[in-house]
């Protein structure tokens, strides 16, 4: 079994209100679980208190590492954020909220149990049209009713987890992807067009392609995505705005250079303005099965408590940020490679200390960072793909893995004996990384 921290004062300064609040880690339920008999009905009970019924629906664009080939990071922002917005506008049409933050290309939205399913599909369908119109980029959509935790403005559990993983994993751009429970809330003789997905579902069971169906009607729908600037702006509130991952003066660049598109000189501007080279490091630390999802959830939680607390203790007050811990991932920002690989290396042993297995990438380019509306930290650029693909999509437990420009770097400043190089293609991508 994984090692779980006992009882106790959690690190002192690494676990403050302000970040407690931000979306991620809901750092006051580890707390009440490492204080509890840690039992299946003491899981059950703390749970119970954060439990919601209704919709989750789940988004992910198609295509951009190859769009990132042919395009800098900011114009692949630009390109984007133009169906969030579009999303987001129509699921406010259709009763739903946003949930998170919706950094990179991701959305989550839920709507309460309340909600029509037939007027989900409708507004969902609504969106495919407006992107197909108005979007170079594409976006697959799934779609589950069920039971979920929401903690510090996130969606957990068993079935929250499921919709994510077929949304992202198993819907093409422009697909509408809904599971057995949104069909079944369908009126009898409804117009909707459905066909099954074969090989898709498991706890969520059959999941069904929405074809075709009538449209929401939402009126001024063009005028209302469009209006999405920064709140404030146009009347804007943050209700009304789906959940930004960037700073507001950026932000009024993005929406500029979104209604710019190829304006080279105006690209290369920001992008001097904005982008700087550094080194991330992503953690992705090993599962905690167990009888129980209730207690698998928690038991989870607090082994990335943990991870926290060992990524913060191993931290220059110079030169490093935490990004975020939410989930098994835990995210690190440093200016130069060296530094970063000390910090990797020193991760792996701190986790291993704690019987606790983590992938680690570590990869280094231009990047986007900085803190977030809600005063959090997010980051985005290739370096994250590439620390991601290397850790969660190749990685091996228990191994760092480095991409070519961190090797090149590091010189001979850092002793790497052991570490291999690897070869592999990721979606139609050749890469080289070393392992060790």
């Amino acid at each position: 079994m994984a090692y779980e921290p006992p009882a106790g004062p959690l690190t002192p300064g690494g676990f403050d209100t302000r970040r407690d609040v931000a979306a991620g880690l809901p750092l006051f339920l580890v707390e009440q679980w490492r204080a509890s008999g840690r039992t299946d009905g003491e899981a059950r009970r703390l749970l119970s208190r954060h439990e919601t019924r209704g919709y989750s629906v789940v988004s992910d664009s198609a295509g951009l590492t190859r769009l990132s080939q042919r395009l800098g990071l900011l114009e692949v922002l630009a390109l984007i954020d133009r169906p969030k917005r579009i999303l987001h506008a129509c699921a406010r049409a259709a009763g739903g909220r946003a949930v998170g933050v919706w950094a990179a290309d991701n959305a989550q939205l839920f709507h309460p149990e309340a909600v029509e399913a037939s007027t989900l599909l409708s507004a969902l369908l609504t969106a495919q049209d407006e992107i197909r119109r108005h979007c170079e980029v594409r976006i697959g959509i799934g779609a589950h009713l069920g039971s979920y935790y929401e903690l510090s403005g996130g969606l957990y559990g068993a079935e929250a987890d499921a919709v994510e993983e077929f949304a992202e994993n198993d819907t093409e751009g422009g697909e509408i992807a809904v599971t057995q429970a949104v069909v079944d809330r369908l009126p009898h003789g409804h117009p909707f067009a459905l066909r099954r997905k074969d090989g898709v579902g498991g706890l969520v069971g059959p999941v069904h392609q929405v074809l075709d169906g009538p449209r929401l009607d939402i009126p001024g729908l063009g005028a209302a995505w469009a209006a999405e600037g920064w709140p404030g702006e146009s009347g804007v509130t943050d209700q009304e705005h789906y959940p930004i991952p960037y700073s507001g003066a950026f932000y009024a660049d993005l929406l500029l250079l979104d209604a710019r598109p190829g304006d080279a000189e105006l690209a290369r501007r920001l992008a001097a303005e904005h982008l700087r080279e550094s080194t991330v490091v992503l953690v992705e630390r090993s599962a905690a099965p167990t009888d129980t999802p209730e207690v698998e959830l928690l038991r989870g939680l607090s082994l990335s408590a943990a991870m926290r607390d060992v990524g913060l203790s191993l931290l220059s007050p110079e030169g490093a940020v935490e990004i975020k811990v939410a989930g098994p991932l835990g995210i690190y920002l440093f200016e130069e490679p060296a530094p970063a690989v000390h910090f990797a290396l020193g991760m792996r042993t701190g986790l291993a200390e704690r019987e606790i297995v983590g992938r680690i990438g570590v990869a280094a380019g231009p990047v986007l960072a900085g803190r977030t509306p809600g005063g959090g930290w997010d980051v985005a650029g290739a370096p994250v793909n590439l620390a991601s693909k290397m850790a969660q999509d190749l990685g091996t437990p228990g191994r760092i893995h480095l991409s070519e420009a961190v090797r090149d770097a590091l010189g001979d400043h850092v002793d790497l004996t052991g570490f291999e190089a690897v070869r592999r293609t990721v979606s139609g991508v050749e890469m080289t990384y070393y392992v060790g």
